[in-house]
């Protein structure tokens, strides 16, 4: 039986999938690990999920299971890769990620060894082993090796000082679909140290919005205030990342510790 593969993350910002929707998409990051919890997430109907592999403690086997478990709902997977390493996207593109964000991005050559670790030769360098794994759905996928390219999303991350001063020279390396500002990293990087919302901070990502929309890809911003995330769709964002999975769970638990477990509100009926 020949099978296609489900889409990636830039089927999202055709002009017809924008029309339709007629907004800015919105995801959230799946932090914890857990397949149950990234099923869960995924009934709500976010747009896409992003499995974050940088700074949570996933493994290969575990970022699998999610993808596996988000298969059945409409919520595009994106994983988040540790590193720009080119055996570790191969490794996460094997096992059946579409939809790449590589972080630290500081200059065209780092945004040009991504671009030719997700593609086969001779555009890239990006070993052959789909028979074997999720990626070609084991042999099931009619001419993989010279449509696998198509099926992926390769997005950037643009979050220091250094990558805004390579900017223009990173969005014209071929490849790159779109790019995610990191506003957390990019405050440390340019002096203001968990200041995500400074202005001088707000200015350089809007930049990069907009350069990077200019260069003809998508962008994309983390922004988990509300009012913030809003202002960077109105700077012309096209997807927004609002909350993750572990930081909805504490904000929830600690509202019910907070109503349920002082003095005012403790109940002696157990």
């Amino acid at each position: 039986m020949a099978l296609t593969p489900r889409p990636s993350l830039k089927t999202l910002f055709t002009d017809e999938a924008k029309a339709q929707r007629n907004r800015a998409a919105a995801g959230i990051f799946l932090s914890s690990g857990d397949a149950g919890i990234a099923e869960i997430v995924a009934g709500a109907g976010m747009d896409y999920l992003l499995i974050d592999a940088e700074h949570s403690p996933l493994s290969l086997e575990s970022v699998q299971s999610q993808l596996r478990a988000l298969a059945a709902y409409d919520s595009i997977p994106v994983v988040r890769i540790p590193e720009n390493n080119t055996t570790l996207i191969k490794q996460y593109l094997d096992l059946g990620a579409q939809s790449l964000i590589i972080p630290m991005i500081f200059t065209p050559d780092d945004a040009r060894k991504a671009a030719a670790a997700v593609a086969y030769p001779p555009e890239g360098v990006r070993g052959i082993g789909s028979a074997l794994a999720r990626s070609g759905a084991w042999g099931r996928y009619p001419d993989y090796l010279t449509t696998a390219r198509e099926t992926i999303t390769l997005t950037i991350q643009i979050e220091t000082a250094e990558a805004l001063e390579h900017l223009d020279e990173i969005l014209a390396v071929k490849g790159i679909d779109g790019i995610f500002i990191g506003p957390s990293d990019l405050s440390a990087s340019m002096g203001y140290t968990g200041q995500q919302n400074h202005p001088d901070v707000v200015a350089a990502a809007k930049n990069v919005i907009a350069k990077a929309k200019a260069a003809g890809l998508f962008a994309g911003v983390n922004a988990f205030n509300p009012d913030q995330a809003q202002d960077y769709v109105d700077a012309g964002a096209d997807f927004v990342n609002v909350g993750a999975d572990v930081a909805l769970l504490a904000r929830a638990t600690e509202q019910l510790a907070a109503k349920w477990t002082t003095v005012e509100t403790a109940t002696t009926s157990y």
